[in-house]
Order: C-alpha cells, then sequence, then structure tokens
C-alpha cells in the first residue's frame, strides 16, 4: 500500500493531527451529527415524494416576487385596526408574559391613541384587558421592527407585487435612541409620533401617489439590488437606501404645495435617519416570503420573529403555524454605559430580511457594520458562507461584490439546520429590558435551536399523513 499524498478528515482531530505529523496534507471537514433526536423525522421528510418539487416552486415563487411601494395610509384604513387594536412584533403573547421594551411601547401606543392621558395608566388597561386586544403583525400582511406596535392612527407604507396585487405593509421609521419600538414612551417620543402622524405620514402620501402618477410605484426590491452593492446589507445599515428613497420621492415633496417648512424638516428627517429604507426592506421581504406560504411539503422557513419573550418560526409547508422556544441575548457592542444585565431578549421582525437572504446572511456586502454589531471583516466573509449551507439556493437579483457577485444565500432550509446545527445568522439592535429606556445597543443573535426540530417534527407528522 503506497503512502497517500492527501488525506481528507472529519470529526474530531485526534486522526488528522496523527496524519499531518507523518508529513501528509489533511482537509478537515467541519462535519457535526444532525441535532439530537432528529434522526427518524430527517429521514421521513428526506424521503417525502413532495419535498424537492414544493421547495423548487417556493423558492421560485419567493425569487420571483418584486416590491413596489404604492402608497402610505393610516392603519386604520389599510389594515381595519380599530381603537383598541394593537399588533405587535414576533408571534402571538399575552400582556402577563410581555417582556419591558414591549410593554413600553404598547403603553406609549395606548397614550398615543388617547386611550389615556399617561402611559403609565395604561398598564391597568392592558391588564383589564377588556378594551384592547393584541394580535401579530404577521397576521395583517405586515410587520414591525423591534416591538413592532402598530395601533390606528399610525402610518404604513404599502408594499405591492404589481403581477400579482399582493400587498404587505410596514409603519414609518422613528429614528434610533428613545423611540416607540425600543419600548420608550416619554413626552419627547409622543410628540415625535405626532408629527409623524400629522406632517411626515401626510406628506409621504402626497409624494407617494405624486410619483405613481407621474412616473410609476418607487421599485423597492430595484432599490435593494443596488444598496446591496453599495455597503448596505439592508438591517442594520441602509444608509444608501434610504438616500436612493430620498431621490425617487423629494421632487414631488418639494412641488407638492406644502408648507415650506415642514417640507424642509421631512426631507431632513428621512436624510438624516439611516435607518428609514429598514421599513421598506421588511415588508419587501415578507411580500417575496408569503408568495411561498401554504406550499405542501415544503420546508423553506417564511418567517422569523420575536416578541422579546419568544422567538418564533414559520415554514411554507405548515401554513401559519408558530414553532418557538425562549427568545436568546444579542451578543455586540453597547451604548453608552449600558452593558449585558440592561438587554432585553431578541425582539422584532425584522428578522424577516434574514429569512429573505439579506441582513445578516449578507453580512461580507457590508464591511463597514461590522464592528457596530461586534464583529470583523472575516467574520463576515465566512458568516455568508455559512449560510449557504442551510439554504435551498441563491438570489440571482441581490448579489455580493466582493463574492464574485454571487447571490445572497435564500431559502432557509429546515431540514439543512437539523441536519448541519448551523443556526441563521441574524442582525439586531438591543432593546433595554426594563420599559421606558430605549435603545441599549447592537449585536449578533441567533434563534433557539429547538424551534427548528419543532417545525421539523411537524413536517414529518404532515408527511406520514400523507401515506
Amino acid at each position: 500500500m503506497s503512502t497517500p499524498t492527501t488525506v481528507v478528515s472529519a470529526g474530531a482531530d485526534l486522526f488528522a493531527d496523527a496524519v499531518a505529523a507523518q508529513a501528509v496534507a489533511v482537509t478537515r471537514v467541519d462535519w457535526r451529527p444532525p441535532m439530537t433526536g432528529t434522526e427518524a423525522d430527517l429521514a421521513t421528510v428526506a424521503a417525502d415524494p413532495l419535498r424537492h418539487e414544493a421547495n423548487q416552486r417556493a423558492l421560485a415563487a419567493m425569487l420571483g416576487t418584486t416590491a413596489h411601494l404604492v402608497d402610505v395610509a393610516p392603519a386604520s384604513e389599510v389594515l381595519g385596526l380599530e381603537p383598541g387594536q394593537f399588533l405587535h412584533a414576533g408571534p402571538p403573547i399575552t400582556w402577563d408574559r410581555a417582556s419591558g421594551p414591549l410593554r413600553g411601547a404598547l403603553m406609549g401606543g395606548a397614550a398615543l391613541e388617547g386611550l389615556v392621558a399617561d402611559p403609565e395608566d395604561a398598564v391597568r388597561l392592558f391588564e383589564r384587558g377588556t378594551d384592547v386586544s393584541l394580535d401579530p403583525c404577521h397576521h395583517h400582511r405586515a410587520v414591525g421592527p423591534m416591538a413592532g406596535v402598530v395601533t390606528p392612527s399610525m402610518w404604513m407604507f404599502v408594499l405591492e407585487d404589481l403581477a400579482t396585487g399582493a400587498r404587505t405593509h410596514c409603519s414609518l421609521n422613528e429614528g434610533l435612541g428613545k423611540v416607540l419600538r425600543y419600548g420608550a414612551y416619554g413626552p419627547e417620543v409622543l410628540t415625535r409620533l405626532r408629527w409623524m402622524r400629522e406632517v411626515l405620514g401626510p406628506l409621504l402620501q402626497g409624494a407617494v401617489r405624486t410619483t405613481v402618477d407621474l412616473s410609476g410605484p418607487v421599485d423597492v426590491t430595484g432599490i435593494l439590488t443596488q444598496m446591496l452593492q453599495m455597503g448596505d446589507e439592508a438591517h442594520n445599515r441602509n444608509r444608501a437606501g434610504t438616500l436612493m428613497l430620498l431621490r425617487d420621492l423629494a421632487p414631488a415633496l418639494v412641488t407638492s404645495g406644502a408648507d415650506a417648512g415642514d417640507v424642509a424638516e421631512v426631507l431632513r428627517f428621512v436624510g438624516g435617519n439611516d435607518h428609514f429604507f429598514l421599513n421598506l426592506a421588511m415588508p419587501a421581504c415578507k411580500l417575496a416570503l408569503d408568495a411561498a406560504r401554504g406550499t405542501e411539503g415544503s420546508t423553506m422557513v417564511v418567517a422569523m420573529s420575536r416578541n422579546g419573550t419568544d422567538f418564533g418560526v414559520q415554514v411554507a409547508g405548515t401554513g401559519d403555524e408558530w414553532f418557538t422556544g425562549p427568545a436568546q441575548l444579542a451578543d455586540g457592542l453597547f451604548l453608552g454605559d449600558y452593558g449585558p444585565d440592561d438587554a432585553n431578549p431578541d425582539i422584532g421582525d425584522s428578522a424577516i430580511t434574514e429569512t429573505a437572504g439579506i441582513g445578516g446572511f449578507a453580512m461580507a456586502t457590508a464591511p463597514a457594520i461590522v464592528r457596530l454589531v461586534g464583529g470583523s471583516v472575516p467574520d463576515a466573509l465566512a458568516t455568508t458562507r455559512r449560510m449557504h449551507e442551510i439554504t435551498l439556493g441563491e438570489n440571482p437579483r441581490w448579489s455580493v461584490p466582493v463574492l464574485e457577485f454571487q447571490g445572497v444565500p435564500s431559502g432557509i432550509d429546515v431540514t439543512r439546520v437539523c441536519r448541519t446545527g448551523i443556526l441563521p445568522q441574524i442582525n439586531t439592535g438591543m432593546a433595554g429590558k426594563v420599559a421606558g429606556v430605549g435603545q441599549v445597543g447592537a449585536g449578533l443573535v441567533t434563534p433557539p435551536a429547538e424551534i427548528f426540530p419543532k417545525a421539523l417534527a411537524r413536517l414529518a407528522e404532515l408527511t406520514r399523513a400523507r401515506g
């Protein structure tokens, strides 16, 4: 037997180290066994005759959907919300289990709607529960960043897939720091929200409708394509996207005939808020992923979302069912004197961006933000490459220049997550755990591992039921 010129090694390093010590080249493969207890369900789902074609259809539906900004209008009009109805991020939750930032946002929302004079008085309102209701944004064709609280008088972006007429919605971004979505509800927060309701929303509505009449709806998917080439990953960095949106709407704002001071303040507010486009990226991703919902036999994830207490996923082949586990604490950098003890567990619908293949999945295209979330450039490149191992394909529309214009990894596959143990990587902001504090930092987080075996078990159950 001749001496091998190279050896491929998987598992423990003992064998690889011994061979390398004999001057033989070794390629070490990072392999690990499937998640504990998933072997039988993986075998069942792998043998499902529907799975391969169903996943191809689900991925094609997601990649084939485009999003255009067609309107801006109050949630009472486009979602049918009535006084006392509150939407929130993440899977369903009740007031008694709600996290601090979600409670703070609900209290501020109640004051904004005039249900209470002081946000502190809203605690009794929600404890009583007879005059209010809570429901996830995802159940109303909407998404909301962080706490994601939506009330009837808040203005919403309206996005549409022009080919099918399907629509999704998201509230307007307030900026950073002490804002409602991070659970703050002080006087400055409510003053800003009232200005957004009385000035920003109506002016944006006029600008969007004028733009639609003159040149057609704003191509949000197209802006996402360009911003990924310009250093944005469309979750924690949206600088290029925000400025491109402003470029498209500014002419209609300036010629609207509205008070010049109001127009100037709108331009200053949007231009000075690098996260403004996030609230368009999120519903664009939801629009694409919703196109894949209800695909029988598909193992593709169509939503990842958190309410500050629970982290939930939904899968194309299991309808609107949620699979949940405890939300995790993010690992990252903190603002000012805040530290890990001040942070609430992960919260927000914004992980819809990672579900669609951008955000943390596209970290390689946004090296400028790695310090914000506590990472490094090599980490960013490795993260995007690693996410390809748990996805069904790539999105040729959204490519990464530094990776030779490779498409972003798209279509998270429950079976691949369970088989490899690799969890989706999410970029996120961190809210203070005490209601009223606001943002305390930003970082990286993953879903709780146990939710993927739960989803896999349900897929296996459905597979067995089909015989």
